[in-house]
This record gives C-alpha cells, structure tokens and sequence, in this order.
C-alpha cells in the first residue's frame, strides 16, 4: 500500500469535512412563554432549554431572577416568574447568559463546563481547551 502525506491528509479533510461545515448543531430552544394575567409569567420548556444548555436548572434561575428583577420559582420543570416579563426580555436574558456561561469565546462552541481553580471559577472548553474566568456569584 503506497500512500503518501498528500493522500492520506486528503481523506482525514474528507472526514471531517461534516463537522467543519456544521457550525449551527447548537440551537437552544425558543423559551415557550405563558402569561397568567399580570400576576405569572410561567416559562414551560424551562427544562427543557437547562438541558440543551447542560447547565445546572438552579444556575439559569438565578441568573434570570437577577437579570429580570422578579421573584420566581420553579415548578414541575416551569420556571414561574412573579409578574408580567415580556417575552422579548426573557429571550434576550437567555441569550446573554448562553453568551456568558455556555458558549466559547475562543471556538464558538457549547461544549464548555464550570471549572473551579483555586477560588477563580473558569469557563472550561472542552472542545478546543480554552479557559476563562467567569463571575461566580450564582455558582452554589
């Protein structure tokens, strides 16, 4: 068998040529908004969005009480929110903490994970290795 540097890096692109043009594999789920007169604003795929994330549901919560400046709690695998939170904000609060505490700065990717060193808390890629620093205050 005569294979030579050329061909044989020829194949390995072939290869991965799926996973270089596929940039757009993370779509986070539209958050699915209920209002319940002006007292409840009740998100039902909550869990639903904490697992595409993969982050922990407790996390999410506080970052969006705090962002939001309600009350809230969560039932049944809903995020219930005190008051009426116009969807616009919620969306815009979701996606300003996947850019925040989900998605790699370096790669772009979703493939990240808390990672505590010492008393700094990093942002860990574990797709192309990246690391760095991240508020901590939500972190329980």
């Amino acid at each position: 068998m005569d294979l030579n540097y050329d061909k044989l890096l020829e194949r390995a692109r072939e290869g991965l040529e799926d996973v270089m043009q596929n940039a757009e594999r993370f779509s986070p789920p539209k958050p699915e908004i209920l209002h319940e007169g002006s007292k409840k604003t009740i998100i039902r795929n909550f869990s639903e969005i904490v697992d595409t994330l993969r982050r922990d549901e407790n996390h999410l919560y506080k970052f969006l009480l705090q962002e939001l400046g309600t009350a809230g709690s969560i039932e049944k695998r809903r995020l219930v929110l005190q008051g009426r939170v116009p969807e616009r904000k919620i969306s815009e609060r979701i996606k300003s903490y996947i850019n925040s505490f989900v998605v790699c700065q370096e790669c772009n990717r979703p493939d990240t994970s808390f990672l505590r060193v010492g008393r700094t808390l990093n942002l860990h890629c574990e797709a192309c290795g990246a690391k760095r620093p991240i508020r901590s205050n939500l972190i329980t």
